[in-house]
């Protein structure tokens, strides 16, 4: 059955010839599939033209541009936006599809419950479940916003929750997530430091901690086994790293203003 509405997957990818054929390969009943590549070196862009010809290329520039450029190329009225490591499941396509089945769509987005594939297993507890994320939208009611790298759909209107699951497929093992931590620590902390924030010394002290507890005993993920401790354990080592380059952002700043008087 066609139809009422018509609805436009955007996905940013780079180097992700390892997961674009799961993630596009649940696309496919969408009316466009929209490739956003920041000028990958391995496969991606020949694996994505197997399931789109809209494949193109722009100069990284961050999460919230590269997401709101690939909405700004898709040519329907609805979006829905995909990191490559994800999958949309079963449950998740029949219900959006029986939104665009509607006459009049009431709500401007929507947002679905994400579960995280980690260390060979599904996260049940902790801070990664339910990790919502709102990537199902009327594409002139919504834009992504928020503070590198952690982006976030801003919409115009009424939002609902739905329960079907995005999959996310995340870190090969742990020396792969340690290296991610780092990686968005250092952005974070630069995004901070642009926004004229500074690090104090109880950010650096107490913020970890409270991160650790949070994620291992006040959101369960000591229900997960080791894996609820690593991932805890790593969340608390990123907000540390986080704060500390933040710091050391501003020690270099401030030497520079000082060699410079």
């Amino acid at each position: 059955m066609e139809r009422k509405h018509k609805i436009s997957a955007c996905v940013i990818t780079f180097n992700e010839e390892k997961n674009i054929h799961r993630c596009l390969g649940s696309l496919t009943w969408c009316d466009e599939i929209i490739v956003l590549d920041s000028f990958s070196t391995d496969n991606t862009i020949e694996l994505c033209k197997q399931y789109t010809e809209n494949v193109h290329q722009e100069k990284w520039e961050g999460y919230i541009t590269q997401r709101n450029r690939s909405k700004k190329l898709a040519t329907h009225d609805w979006v829905l936006i995909m990191d490559a490591d994800e999958e949309v499941s079963d449950e998740m396509r029949e219900q959006i599809e029986t939104v665009l089945q509607q006459d009049e769509i009431p709500f401007a987005g929507y947002e679905f419950p994400r579960q995280v594939y980690y260390l060979g297993r599904w996260i049940k507890f902790g801070e990664w479940n339910p990790d919502r994320k709102l990537r199902f939208f009327k594409k002139i009611k919504g834009n992504s916003g928020g503070e590198e790298p952690h982006d976030m759909v801003f919409i115009d209107g009424p939002v609902k929750r739905l329960s079907g699951k995005i999959y996310h497929y995340t870190y090969d093992d742990i020396a792969d997530h340690i290296k991610q931590a780092n990686h968005f620590s250092s952005l974070s902390a630069e995004a901070k430091f642009k926004a004229g924030k500074k690090a104090k010394i109880t950010d650096i002290i107490l913020r970890p901690s409270f991160r650790f507890v949070k994620s291992y005993l006040l959101k369960l993920g000591f229900l997960d086994g080791r894996r609820g401790f690593i991932i805890a354990y790593i969340s608390a080592f990123s907000v540390t790293m986080k704060y500390y380059k933040l710091w050391d952002l501003q020690r270099v700043a401030a030497s520079n203003e000082s060699n410079d008087a």
